[in-house]
């Protein structure tokens, strides 16, 4: 028995088109799964496409602007259109305001709620209400670092994945006994456009990289392994839950 196979499964997994998402788009088909690759861009997924096809995947990519409530509201009608089903939600997407709070702007803060947590809840309701006809599904929410933590000059950016943490054991107490399983990944410090600031800052980089027991910066690569697992049979009896990945840091 294969635990970890997604022979036949359909996924959709938003912020595909590069970084984390990408990595779990491509991962997921080399365990069997088809996948419709979500960005905000016009074509902004088709690398992803390509290389899902190149292993005998079926995928596609459909363009979606997450900040506008219309967007989410046709997107997962739109993947079961292509996919003739539903068994996995990525919840990947994101975006990130850097600004010191005292003068942090309106739209700083409304954006990043819109993307990072109520699209998240919306396009979670709307996988659940297919899923739970089926009796099975797995929703995987991708969480942070800054669900735990606080940040400095990202107040929105924590606001949200602190959200993203208490909504997924919010639904994960509603929707177990539906057959779905909703998890959170929370990646550490990976190297992806979201980090790039610190990424950018030798002193914050290195500071950071001292905490890190792996000793290294992530990849997204690295958020695999968890994504196929919490997507998997492996994870039947797995819900509710926050996955840290991140080399160790939190325990330092």
């Amino acid at each position: 028995m294969n635990l970890f196979s997604l022979e036949g499964k359909k996924a959709i997994v938003t912020g595909a088109s590069r970084g984390i998402g990408k990595a779990i788009a491509i991962g997921m088909a080399q365990v069997g799964a088809d996948v419709v690759c979500v960005s905000s861009k016009d074509g902004g997924a088709m690398d992803t496409v390509r290389k899902i096809q190149s292993l005998k995947r079926n995928a596609t990519h459909i363009t979606a602007d997450l900040s506008k409530r219309e967007d989410q509201d046709r997107l997962i009608k739109d993947g079961i259109d292509f996919l003739g089903g539903l068994d996995i939600l990525v919840n990947n997407a994101g975006m990130i305001h850097r600004q010191a709070a005292i003068d942090f702007s309106d739209e700083g803060w409304d954006k990043v709620l819109e993307v990072n947590l109520s699209a998240v809840f919306r396009l979670a309701r709307s996988a659940a209400q297919v899923m739970a006809v089926q009796k099975s599904g797995k929703i995987i929410n991708t969480a942070s670092l800054l669900s735990y933590f606080g940040g400095i000059t990202v107040a929105s950016y924590a606001a949200a994945k602190h959200g993203v943490a208490g909504l997924t054991k919010a639904l994960s107490n509603e929707w177990a006994s539906l057959g779905i399983q909703i998890n959170s990944i929370a990646p550490g410090y990976i190297r992806t456009d979201v980090t790039q600031a610190l990424q950018d800052d030798p002193e914050r980089f290195n500071m950071i990289l001292s905490r890190i027991p792996a000793g290294r910066w992530g990849v997204p690569e690295d958020l695999v392994g968890a994504a196929i697992f919490l997507a998997s049979k492996a994870s039947d009896y797995v819900t509710g839950s926050l996955v840290t990945v991140d080399g160790g840091w939190t325990g330092r």
